[in-house]
C-alpha cells in the first residue's frame, strides 16, 4: 500500500493557498495580480524599489512519493523546502555609484529527500526533490558587488556568490535535479559549489556585441564551507586552491519573430588536488570539465509573445581521472499556454542520462530520468508544478530496475 498522506496533505495545502488567495482575500496582500503574497506595504514596497532597495522573501517547496517500483519501500514520502530573504541595492540611486550593485541573500533550508527514506532509492545518483541538498541551515548565500565599465561592455562582481549564478546556468522549473540547473556542477560537486553555498570569488564578463558575451571567473575552494556550521564563514581558513570556469555566451534572436535564444560554451579547472579515480595508488590530478548548453524558443503567438514552445538541453563532459562520471545530457520541451483559458500555465516534459565510467565497475553503465510537470500560475506570486518522474537504472546499475514517483513543487513569493 502507497504511503502518500503526507504527500496528499502538502499538495492540499498549496492548493487550498491558491483557491483561497482567490476567492477569500480582496485586499492588496492577497491581490492575485500582485507579484507578492503581501501586497505592496500600502506603497512602501515600492517606493523603496525606486529608492534603490529590492526587497525579496520566497518560499520553494517540493514533496515526492514513490508510486511503484521494482523494490518495495516502506517509507517512500519526504518534504524539503527552501526559504530565501534577499536585498538588492541600487548603488546609483543610493549613493550615486554609476553603474554600480550590491546583493545580499540568506537563506535557510529544512526537510528530507525520498531516497534518505526508501531503500528503493538509495542509489539514486540525481535527486528526485533537486532542493534538497548542501546542509539543512541557514547560509550566506551571497555577499556581492557589482561594477559595470567603458559603456556597460565590462562588468566585474565580487565578493560571495556559487559559480551557477554566472557559470552553467540553467532553468529550473523541473523538480527532478538531472534537469535542474547546470549539470557540469551536480556531478563534480566535490570541489564546484552551487548555490546555496557561497565562497570568496570574482567574476570579470566583456560584452563583445549585444548578442554575444565571454566571462571567467575565480571562485575559492574551501570543503569548510560545505559544514553546517560554517553557514556565513567569512574566513580563507581551509582553502585549497581555486575552480577557474571560462564561458562564452550567445543570446541570437531566431528569424523574423525575434525568438529568444542562449547557448553557453564553457569549460573550467581546478588547481586544487583531487584523487585519481582510476588507480589505488596516492596519486594527486586537478579535476576539469567542459559544457554545452542551448535554450531556443522555436514558436510563439503572434497575439501574445510569451506563449509558446521553447526547446533546452545541456550536455557536461568530465574529466575521467578525477570523476567516476562520463558525461551527462538531458534535453527538455516546455510550452506556455497550452489552453486558452490558462495562458500564463506551461508544461515541461524533460529526460536526462548521466552517464558513468565503466572501466572503475563493470556493472555500472548510465541512469535516467525522466519528468512530466504542469505548471499552475495560481496567482502572480504563486506557482504550484505538480509532476511524474520515472527513473530507471537506478544508480547506474540496471539490476537495481525502475520506479515510477509523484512530486509537487511550488514556489511563493512573499
Amino acid at each position: 500500500m502507497i504511503k502518500i498522506k503526507k504527500f496528499t496533505r502538502s499538495c492540499s495545502v498549496v492548493i487550498l493557498i491558491g483557491v483561497s488567495s482567490n476567492s477569500i482575500y480582496a485586499n492588496d496582500a492577497f491581490e492575485t495580480n500582485s507579484p507578492w503574497m503581501l501586497g505592496d506595504w500600502s506603497g512602501k514596497r515600492s517606493q523603496l524599489k525606486e529608492q534603490g532597495y529590492d526587497f525579496s522573501i520566497s518560499y520553494l517547496g517540493e514533496a515526492a512519493t514513490i508510486l511503484d517500483s521494482k523494490k518495495e519501500s516502506k517509507h517512500d514520502s519526504a518534504y524539503a523546502d527552501h526559504w530565501g530573504f534577499a536585498v538588492g541595492f541600487d548603488l546609483n540611486k543610493i549613493l550615486n555609484w554609476d553603474g554600480a550593485e550590491a546583493y545580499i541573500n540568506i537563506t535557510q533550508r529544512n526537510g528530507n529527500q525520498v531516497e534518505h527514506k526508501s531503500d528503493v532509492l538509495a542509489s539514486h545518483i540525481s535527486q528526485v526533490q533537486e532542493v534538497y541538498g548542501r546542509g539543512q541551515t541557514w547560509r550566506l548565500t551571497d555577499l556581492w558587488v557589482k561594477q559595470k565599465l567603458l559603456n556597460e561592455k565590462l562588468d566585474i562582481k565580487i565578493g560571495r556568490f556559487g559559480q551557477s549564478e554566472d557559470f552553467s546556468s540553467f532553468d529550473c522549473e523541473f523538480q527532478n535535479l538531472a534537469l535542474c540547473g547546470g549539470q557540469i556542477g551536480h556531478w563534480s560537486g566535490d570541489q564546484w559549489f552551487n548555490g546555496p553555498v557561497s565562497q570568496w570569488a570574482a567574476r570579470v564578463k566583456y560584452n563583445i556585441n549585444p548578442e554575444m558575451y565571454t566571462q571567467i571567473g575565480v571562485y575559492e575552494y574551501n570543503p569548510r564551507n560545505l559544514d553546517r556550521n560554517k553557514g556565513f564563514n567569512l574566513s580563507t581558513d581551509g582553502s585549497q586552491g581555486a575552480i577557474i570556469p571560462l564561458e562564452l555566451v550567445w543570446k541570437p534572436k531566431l528569424n523574423s519573430n525575434e525568438l529568444d535564444g542562449e547557448y553557453r560554451f564553457g569549460y573550467y579547472f581546478g588547481t586544487a588536488d583531487a584523487d585519481n579515480v582510476q588507480t589505488t595508488a596516492i596519486e594527486n590530478v586537478h579535476k576539469s570539465g567542459a559544457w554545452v548548453s542551448f535554450k531556443q524558443k522555436v514558436s510563439q503567438d503572434s497575439d501574445n509573445p510569451s506563449r509558446g514552445l521553447t526547446v533546452m538541453g545541456q550536455v557536461a563532459m568530465y574529466d575521467n581521472k578525477s570523476s567516476i562520471f562520463n558525461d551527462a545530457e538531458n534535453i527538455a520541451l516546455v510550452y506556455k499556454g497550452l489552453f486558452d483559458s490558462r495562458l500564463q500555465d506551461e508544461v515541461g516534459l524533460g529526460v536526462s542520462r548521466i552517464g558513468l565510467d565503466s572501466e572503475l565497475n563493470p556493472e555500472l553503465d548510465h541512469e535516467l530520468n525522466v519528468e512530466l510537470y504542469y505548471g499552475i500560475h495560481a496567482t502572480d506570486y504563486l506557482t504550484i508544478r505538480p509532476n511524474i518522474q520515472y527513473v530507471d537504472h537506478i544508480g547506474g546499475d540496471v539490476k537495481n530496475g525502475d520506479a515510477w514517483l509523484a512530486g509537487l513543487k511550488f514556489n511563493i513569493n512573499f
